[in-house]
């Protein structure tokens, strides 16, 4: 993106009208490309562009707009999902601020990290693997340093400065903030250092300071149980186990080495189920994969063991993703691996594991002030599922106790943020309401209850990949035969 000559922190160049997409549906908005500092802290800073976009109201006297704060680190922020803009457009402008180090003209990719897990030495989570990954984060950094990038200016505080930039540069008095996941933390810096620019704050899925990088494997555990007894209550799943979590434990603490000859990596397969428990529509085919495994069936294993790379290597912009993290939490993390304990629990902490790669990566910490819970005055609804391994629900609470303007609604046997698409109208209730009159309306959620229900789980998958490559080979072998006795009459 080129930034004309004359261009100064805080405008906004090439605006123009545009249109902006939703489930078919087109909305009238202006695009174009703010112009900030890429390190703020340095007067002689060179600028940089990140895109912004404004879905104008439909209605006639709109309230203060929602500006949106997507998850990550190393996602985009550029796209509102779904629906959801109908929601709120009638109400209120619609604000998408990209992120810097992924939107505009810096992203911060690193296919050294991408051709590390393509090229896994063995355990993903090992002592080697790490080491490697360490190394490729250093060479990844360097590259930027030489390329002239400030990698200091990639941090959250950055991103939320960027953010009140838009709001100055779009004319707005105070702003609505809704936010998920590693938005929430964003949110919470918004909060404390522009008080005065809120008006309310909506978070799904909140992260307070010390949990960016930091997975506690207890409570991790304590989600695998709490899983364990709800298939305890389902007929399908008690079928299969008298203890998913201990089976789970089992599996896990005595996995073999090899499948059929296919090595079975033990850190990708624990990386993978935590990334996908969080979900409780698709943590049913993780939970096969290891049922499976407890009978001796490890095919399932065997395949996610082989796609997990691909999975994995592409799976964030992995120096924003880096950057961001470590800056406001890796002092909490440095010892983790000999303070958590990992030996005893059922899976660890995967997260947290790869964490230790952050060594290898210029950490520029925020301000200390941002890096703690700070007393906050703002509006304030917090939205939990009440089984979420990655923002559980006693965080959320924690972070409660320091608002003095909070509300926190807790969805039953809702997973990671996983209300607002299986229950679009109560979540659509729920925050309208709450940017209305600062108080959400709950009313419209119903109870849930998990089903077990894996359809065609990965140890499925397997068996049918397994069986075409038979089937090719005796295709194969047959018509070699049939080649040679036709052309020689053996």
């Amino acid at each position: 993106m080129e930034i004309p000559q004359n261009a100064q922190a805080g405008d906004i160049i090439h605006l123009g009208t545009c249109t902006y997409e939703a489930r078919d549906v087109e909305y009238a908005a202006e695009c174009g490309d703010l112009v900030v500092p890429e390190n703020r802290s340095d007067p002689d800073s060179r600028l940089i562009s990140i895109p912004i976009t404004r879905i104008h109201s439909t209605g006639n006297q709109p309230s203060a707009p929602v500006f949106y704060l997507s998850g990550g680190p190393g996602e985009s922020n550029t796209r509102f999902y779904g629906g959801r803009v109908a929601w709120f457009i009638e109400q209120h402008d619609i604000v998408l601020v990209g992120y810097r180090g992924v939107d505009g003209s810096v992203r911060l990719d690193c296919p050294e990290i991408s051709a590390h897990i393509k090229n896994l030495p063995g355990d993903m989570l090992g002592e080697t693997s790490l080491a490697q990954m360490t190394a490729a984060y250093s060479d990844c950094a360097l590259r930027f340093q030489n390329d002239g990038v400030d990698l200091a200016g990639y941090t959250p505080v950055e991103v939320i400065d960027d953010v009140e930039a838009a709001r100055l540069a779009l004319g707005y008095e105070k702003i609505n903030l809704f936010s998920i996941s590693y938005g929430t933390r964003l949110a919470m810096i918004y909060a404390w250092r522009y008080p005065e620019s809120m008006q309310r704050s909506a978070m799904v899925g909140v992260n307070p300071p010390g949990h960016m990088f930091t997975y506690d494997p207890a409570v991790i555990d304590q989600q695998i149980e709490y899983y364990a007894q709800l298939c305890a209550q389902d007929p399908q799943c008690k079928a299969k186990t008298e203890n998913l979590a201990e089976t789970i434990r089992a599996v896990s603490h005595n996995l073999p080495k090899r499948w059929l000859g296919i090595p079975l990596d033990r850190g990708m397969l624990r990386a993978a189920s935590f990334e996908s428990i969080s979900d409780t529509q698709s943590v049913s085919k993780v939970f096969d994969v290891w049922l499976a495994a407890a009978k001796g069936d490890y095919s399932g294993m065997a395949l996610l063991s082989l796609a997990g790379p691909m999975m994995f290597a592409n799976a964030t912009v992995w120096g924003d993703n880096m950057a961001k993290a470590a800056s406001v939490d890796y002092a909490a993390t440095q010892n983790f691996r000999t303070t958590m304990n990992l030996d005893d629990s059922i899976f660890g902490s995967p997260r947290s594991e790869m964490a230790a790669a952050a060594a290898g990566w210029p950490v520029n910490s925020i301000p200390e002030e941002y890096t703690s819970v700070q007393p906050c005055d703002v509006e304030t609804l917090l939205v939990s599922g009440s089984i979420d391994p990655w923002t559980p629900v006693h965080l959320a609470e924690e972070f409660l106790t320091s608002l003095s303007n909070g509300q926190h609604v807790v969805v039953a046997e809702s997973g990671h943020g996983e209300m607002l698409s299986r229950q679009p109208e109560a979540s659509e209730k729920l925050l309208t309401t709450f940017f209305e009159t600062g108080t959400g309306d709950a009313s419209g959620f119903t109870y849930q209850p998990w089903a077990y229900n894996p359809g065609l789980g990965f140890p499925a998958i397997a068996k049918i990949v397994v069986g075409i490559i038979g089937l090719l080979i005796v295709g194969l072998i047959f018509g070699l035969r049939f080649f040679l006795k036709k052309q020689f009459g053996m």
